[in-house]
């Protein structure tokens, strides 16, 4: 069904929305949505910070005592 749309199609559909919510209404919008992303993207990269501080932390010496001994 969308495959049928062509360029044409996507031109009426932009400017009936377009119409529709204004030129202001959808670039505040878009800026909501890159300050979306951008929150998204620095949690992720703090989150993945955090499991990693953790994995270090929690980081044990497996070497068996006889090995210790040899250092």
């Amino acid at each position: 069904m969308l495959n049928n749309i062509g360029p044409m199609g996507l031109l009426l559909i932009a400017v009936v929305v377009l119409v529709l919510f204004g030129r202001g209404k959808i670039s505040s919008l878009m800026g909501e949505v890159g300050k979306g992303i951008t929150s998204f993207k620095k949690g992720v990269s703090e989150g993945q910070n955090a499991l990693d501080d953790d994995e270090i932390k929690e980081a044990k010496d497996v070497t068996p005592e006889t090995e210790k001994d040899k250092v």
